[in-house]
Order: C-alpha cells, then sequence, then structure tokens
C-alpha cells in the first residue's frame, strides 16, 4: 500500500509533466501556425497591408506565447526537480529559452515593425522577412523542446 502523501506527490507530478507538455504542445502548435499560415498569408498582402496587419497580430499573441512558453519552463523544472529526470529540465529549457531569444533578437525587429514611423516598402519587407526567419527558429526550438518532453514522458 502507497502512503498517502506519495500518492499525492505522484499526482502532482503527473500534473506538473502534464502542465509542461501541454504548455510546450500549445507553444508549438501556435508558432507553427504563425510560421506556416499566418506570416506568409500576410507578406501576399504586400509590405504596407502586412506591417499593418503585423501590429494587432503581435499584440494579441505575444503575451500567450510568453505564457505557455514560461509556464513549460516552470513545469519542466519543477518535474525535474522531482522526479530527477533531467528531459524535463531540457525540455522546458528549450522552450523557456524562447522568452530571452525573443527579447534579444526578435524584439528589435518588432520595434522597427511596431513603430508609427513611416518606412519604405522595401525596409518593410526587408525587416517582415527578417521575423518571419526568426519566428521559424523559435517554432523549430518549441518543437524540439515538445520533442524532448514527450520521450521523458515515454521513458518514465
Amino acid at each position: 500500500m502507497i502512503h498517502p502523501i506519495l500518492a499525492g506527490v505522484r499526482t502532482f507530478v503527473v500534473a506538473l509533466e502534464t502542465i509542461a507538455i501541454a504548455s510546450a504542445a500549445l507553444f508549438t502548435a501556435w508558432a507553427l501556425y504563425v510560421s506556416l499560415v499566418e506570416h506568409p498569408a500576410r507578406m501576399e498582402t504586400g509590405p504596407a497591408a502586412a506591417r499593418t496587419e503585423f501590429r494587432p497580430s503581435y499584440r494579441r499573441a505575444a503575451p500567450w506565447q510568453a505564457s505557455f512558453a514560461i509556464l513549460t519552463l516552470a513545469s519542466g523544472l519543477a518535474a525535474s526537480l522531482l522526479t530527477r529526470g533531467w528531459a524535463w529540465a531540457v525540455g522546458g529549457i528549450i522552450v523557456g529559452a524562447l522568452v530571452p531569444f525573443t527579447l534579444l533578437a526578435i524584439v528589435p525587429t518588432n520595434r522597427r515593425l511596431l513603430a508609427s514611423t513611416p518606412l519604405d516598402d522595401r525596409d518593410a519587407f526587408a525587416l517582415l522577412q527578417r521575423w518571419g526567419r526568426l519566428h521559424w527558429i523559435r517554432s523549430a526550438l518549441g518543437a524540439v523542446g515538445l520533442v524532448v518532453l514527450l520521450l521523458a514522458a515515454h521513458l518514465r
């Protein structure tokens, strides 16, 4: 018979693992949707319209993406500490590292795209292309982090 405290800890660990996988999956699915569907469609509208559409899209998506990445990091690290399974930490860190990556690599481009100052079409197009390439890095690393977390669950 398992002691009630140990059963409670096991339930808590399973909840943390589930949260890590679910939040990584949501992050990755959202990022892939943007990279595969939304941004290419935005680019088809031309630089001026694409920049106009980028503003509200970014404002709505950024808090969700950051929240999922941070939740993956926190739950992955907590699951790792409680299980001593290093893969939970690795998966959480990969997805969580996308927050500083975004702040350092993508936010400078975002600021120029979101600024109210006019940009000629060539500059706007170049910035939007750069943003798309950088976002693919987020999408790919999110997928890698998710795969690591799924492997952690499979190996437990």
